[in-house]
């Protein structure tokens, strides 16, 4: 699935209930497609929050299903009318992961396993703008700085004062070692991550060397869940890549990913450990950044 045509989580939500509505009626997404006279396929698409429900989709499939209700109609659309509503990424104009910034806005919890850098959550600005400047092909200062301000505004989320993002990070050890810009900027942001880590809604563990093998060889992963359901179907997978990401949504792989978040937790030291973990790494930081 491309970033454009993954589903934003109010989508996903107006499909889920026009989905239940149409089964409720007895009716197969064939027989609907058939009344309607347009394909399956843009049945399947509209429920599952992969195409845009606009006004219109809402008031005839309503019809189609015998839904009288005033009050359930005009929660229906006002769900199309929010799920259209542009989020704010899009002020930035074409960004990289605006599918992903949609679920991760959307999201109630995130889980991920980062085998070599500090997430982007997490980052400090200084630690951001140089990751930031790293790809190939080189980025423009002026692109640089929209995507560093893209991320900055993403961290937003973990301070939701109402709904904050609830985090469970496993981290590899080499992203702790790994020199990002110059020993000073990784003080800062292991100094930050501690802080961080502190909080009530946000867990991170490290996975140190001395762990060996260990399930998340393969690569980072994220799981993205949009209730407080532990159900396969209220989650995504994402795994990002270096030119196309993927978002995983059957709840096998949903069910396999979980599982392998959770041998890592438990390959992991506890989050106390991992906070003095931490706290050690950062001390030769410090020493490296006062003894150039």
């Amino acid at each position: 699935m491309t970033a454009n045509s993954n589903p934003t989580v109010r989508r996903r939500r107006l499909g889920a209930e026009l989905r239940r509505l149409r089964q409720a009626s007895g009716l197969k997404s064939t027989e609907v497609a058939e009344r309607l006279m347009v394909s399956q396929p843009k049945i399947s698409h509209l429920e599952n929050g992969r195409r845009t429900i606009g006004p219109r989709d809402v008031r005839d499939l309503c019809a189609i299903y015998g839904v009288t209700d005033p009050q359930v109609i005009d929660s229906l659309l006002q769900m199309a009318k929010e799920s259209g509503q542009p989020g704010w990424w899009h002020a930035y104009g074409d960004i990289p992961q605006s599918g992903y910034i949609a679920l991760e806005t959307d999201a109630t919890s995130l889980h991920t396993y980062e085998p070599m850098t500090i997430p982007d959550l997490l980052q400090t600005p200084a630690y951001a703008h140089t990751i930031i400047g790293q790809p190939i092909p080189q980025l423009t200062a002026e692109e640089a700085g929209t995507h560093l301000k893209v991320r900055l505004r993403r961290q937003h989320r973990i301070y939701h004062p109402a709904r904050p993002l609830r985090l469970w990070i496993v981290l590899d050890e080499s992203a702790l070692r790994r020199i990002v810009g110059s020993p000073d900027i990784m003080r800062e942001q292991l100094e930050h991550l501690t802080a961080l880590g502190a909080e009530p809604h946000i867990t991170v563990q490290v996975l140190p060397y001395t762990a060996g093998a260990h399930p998340g060889l393969s690569g980072q992963f994220s799981i993205l869940r949009f209730t407080d359901s532990p159900a396969a179907s209220a989650a995504v997978v994402y795994l990002e890549r270096y030119t196309s990401d993927l978002y995983l949504e059957k709840p096998s792989d949903v069910r396999h990913y979980s599982v392998l978040h959770d041998h890592l937790q438990t390959q992991a030291l506890s989050p106390d450990n991992s906070r003095d973990f931490i706290t050690d790494v950062t001390k030769t930081y410090t020493d490296a950044a006062s003894h150039p």
